[in-house]
């Protein structure tokens, strides 16, 4: 069979035309704004005019560019597959032999058009018989409209064919010239950069065997001065959680694409006869506006029937309250001064097993440390039952100590390579998932203990970067066995405990992908929980997943990792807009700021429902000084918006602030959540707000409450969601490092 089609792919304001003539690999003639319904002609007429013209010193024919690029069609940019059989069938000529939509099967198609309506897969299947070569290619688009594709080789030759890169592209439009990712360090992840995309490449490396802190997590190329609300955008993400490769290519030729795959090692993966091997995901996202794209990546995981609801429990996790002091009476009484609050899920953190005093000793002993724990952590997780919370527990187990158990009976389970340890990190080496024994010994003293206790939810840490990451003795690469590994543990502990919650946290947020979200249910942004940083954090993570998925924490009110001081308020408005949880030595809140705390736990729980379900909305402003963000209910009948001051603005006032995503025609009540507000600001006139008399505001601060303002007339605005979008409001004045909450509510 000799396929021959286009199939036309549309959902939710995309087309994604896909050229299959001739019985070539699958090309992706368009892909953007919806084309609109399209008849064999216009399909062809669509996939005609988008052929590159030939041009002095370039080859006769145009080349035509599969989502699996080839080298033998005259593209020179990066090859799909890039492999050979021991330097040879290094360039494959692949032709197509079948075509399946949605699992079923279509037969011959003499360049007619295959249209589904709504999400589809579309999977082609190709060899090249000379090189012994057979591959399979899957498009999809997506529930939400996000396109992604996946390629497996098969090696159908007699010698071994070693497999370099199996990466897949996407095409974006000359009119995108502009690129945006991410890059960040440990405690201040997601940060965002922009550049033109010169001709050339913009290639992203990963090769630290987790997604990294300093990830591209997106990689995303639109109309230069592309903003949250407007310009056409495309990205790209590699939904993989080990090495792996974003970019951008633009060839002298004029041919522009996105690009992602797994990053391989020297001599990873080399296939037998009959072996294969499968690129990741690669998802890509087309909006007007970075709203609209994120927003294809939220609907698309809140379409999936494991996704976390709204109603996300309330978490306390106890490290920047006990660190390594495992005390039971200390933290007993911190469970239930947590419970007082409204917290609903308690969380021990690390230092609960074997010789963990430290975080030099005890990694790879997974059992619970009899002189701290001598009855077991029965008495603690029985009291955290009996107060009406769930119980969470801390484990990092792809990691070992030198000084552990496991290491003094198995050297062989470090990862190493060259006859040599791997330079420490934390004082710590990785364990070899990918040896079928250590698998096993780490999967059963999991299970133990979560067959012993009744555990809730599980904190899943991975605290270094792979160096030297090879399997003893030899010292073969093991980077891409060890992930699959991971994710074969996290899937067996899901199976046998489908109700338990899985956090991925990899020294804060370096484990942030859409490989590790396939299997767990929210990551930790980071481990910095100073507001003041988070801001940007999760304005930023947000691109990528949907505020329930993103762990947010209320830390004391000395930052452990920057120093800074914030208010109460701060913190917790900045957590509220994720999963909220306190990371905080309640014991040593004062009085006035536990009953503060109670309040904004109450809040969050009464709004969670639109907190962590509304569909996300970033605000545009050229003031620096401020960042406004809130999240708007599906019926446009409720929103939640937070204008924050994140530093101060040479002008006295930045001028009103637009507050976009509402139903334009319907008209709304805005108020700002007058139980929450700052210490201290100054209220614009439509609040129908004032400040206190003088001396009441200094007496209540004196006393460590909040000053309450006083009625001043009428309370909030009524306005219609245009003017709201177009012409804005007026915000507070107040210090820098402070937020004002404002609910919005429909009343036509």
């Amino acid at each position: 069979m000799t396929v021959n089609a286009y199939i036309l792919l549309r959902t939710e304001g995309v087309s994604v035309l896909v050229d299959l003539s001739n019985g070539h690999l699958p090309s992706i003639s368009h892909w953007g704004a919806d084309l609109g319904d399209q008849s064999s002609a216009d399909a062809a007429a669509t996939v005609r005019a988008g052929v590159f013209p030939a041009t002095n010193n370039t080859i006769d024919e145009p080349v035509r560019l599969a989502v699996l690029p080839e080298h033998w069609t005259g593209w020179l940019g990066r090859p799909g597959l890039d492999g050979s059989r021991d330097g040879r069938d290094w360039s494959p000529k692949f032709s197509t032999t079948a075509l399946r939509v949605d699992g079923k099967s279509l037969g011959d198609h003499d360049c007619s058009v295959i249209a589904p309506v709504g999400p589809a897969v579309v999977e082609v299947d190709a060899v090249d018989e000379i090189a012994g070569l057979a591959v399979t290619v899957t498009i999809e688009l997506t529930v939400g409209g996000l396109l992604r594709g996946r390629a497996r080789v098969t090696n159908t030759g007699a010698d071994g064919y070693g497999v370099q890169a199996l990466a897949l592209v996407f095409p974006v439009p000359p009119i995108a010239r502009e690129v945006l990712d991410f890059c960040g360090r440990w405690g201040k992840e997601r940060v965002a950069q922009r550049r033109p995309l010169p001709v050339g490449i913009h290639l992203r490396e990963n090769r630290k065997g987790r997604t990294g802190a300093d990830a591209a997590t997106l990689l995303h190329l639109g109309t230069p001065g592309f903003s949250f609300q407007g310009g056409q955008i495309w990205a790209v993400h590699t939904g993989w959680s080990g090495n792996h490769i974003h970019y951008a290519e633009r060839l002298s030729t004029g041919e522009q694409v996105l690009g992602g795959g797994e990053l391989l090692l020297p001599g990873e993966v080399v296939l037998a006869h009959g072996g294969s091997y499968g690129s990741p995901w690669v998802y890509g996202s087309y909006g007007v506006g970075l709203d609209e794209v994120a927003g294809r990546f939220h609907r698309f995981l809140r379409a999936r029937p494991h996704h976390p609801s709204a109603d996300r429990p309330v978490t306390i996790n106890v490290w920047e309250a006990v660190y390594f002091d495992h005390d039971l009476d200390r933290l007993l009484d911190l469970a239930e001064r947590a419970a007082a609050l409204g917290v609903e899920r308690f969380v021990l953190d690390d230092g609960w097993f074997s010789s963990r005093r430290n975080d030099r000793s005890g990694l790879g002993d997974w059992t619970v440390s009899s002189d701290v724990w001598p009855a077991g952590l029965h008495p603690l997780v029985d009291k955290v039952k009996a107060l009406g919370m769930q119980f969470g527990l801390w484990f990092e187990p792809e990691m070992i100590n030198l000084d552990s158990d496991a290491a003094r009976a198995h050297p062989e389970w470090v990862m190493a390579t060259g006859d040599r340890l791997p330079i420490e990190s934390r004082s710590q080496q990785v364990i070899n998932l990918g040896i079928d024994e250590c698998y096993d010994f780490i999967r059963d003293a999991i299970f133990a203990i979560l067959n012993e206790y009744d555990i809730d939810y599980i904190k899943w840490d991975h605290n270094r970067d792979l160096i030297d990451a090879g399997t003893q003795p030899v010292g073969r690469p093991g980077v891409h066995e060890q992930t699959l590994a991971f994710y074969r543990l996290l899937d067996e502990i899901k199976t046998a405990f489908p109700s338990l919650e899985i956090e991925s946290c990899s020294s804060g947020g370096a484990r942030v992908d859409l490989g590790v979200l396939e299997r767990t249910d929210r990551v930790w942004v980071s481990d910095c929980i100073d507001p003041h940083e988070r801001q940007e954090m999760h304005r930023w993570t947000t691109q990528l997943i949907p505020p329930e998925m993103m762990g947010a924490h209320i830390a004391s009110g000395e930052s452990h990792t920057t120093g800074r001081v914030h208010d109460l308020d701060y913190r917790a408005a900045t957590a509220a807009f994720g999963h909220l949880g306190i990371e905080w030595d309640l014991a040593k809140a004062s009085p006035a700021e536990l009953a503060e705390l109670k309040e904004w736990i109450a809040f969050f729980k009464e709004h969670r429902g639109l907190l962590l379900a509304g569909e996300l909305v970033r605000v545009d402003f050229p003031d620096d000084s401020v960042n406004a963000h809130g999240v708007v209910a599906p019926d446009r009948a409720t929103a939640i918006f937070s204008i924050v001051a994140v530093g101060r603005s040479p002008v006295a006032s930045v001028g009103r602030i637009p507050l976009p995503g509402l139903d334009p025609a319907r008209r709304y009540r805005v108020a700002p959540v007058a139980d929450l507000l700052p210490h201290r600001g100054l209220p614009p006139r439509w609040w129908g707000l004032r400040r206190p008399p003088f001396d009441a505001d200094v007496a209540a601060l004196a006393t460590g409450e909040r000053p309450r303002l006083v009625p001043d007339g009428e309370q909030g605005v009524g306005l219609t969601g245009a003017a709201l979008a177009n012409a804005g409001l007026m915000p507070a004045s107040i210090d820098p490092d402070h937020a004002v909450l404002y609910l919005v509510t429909a009343v036509d």
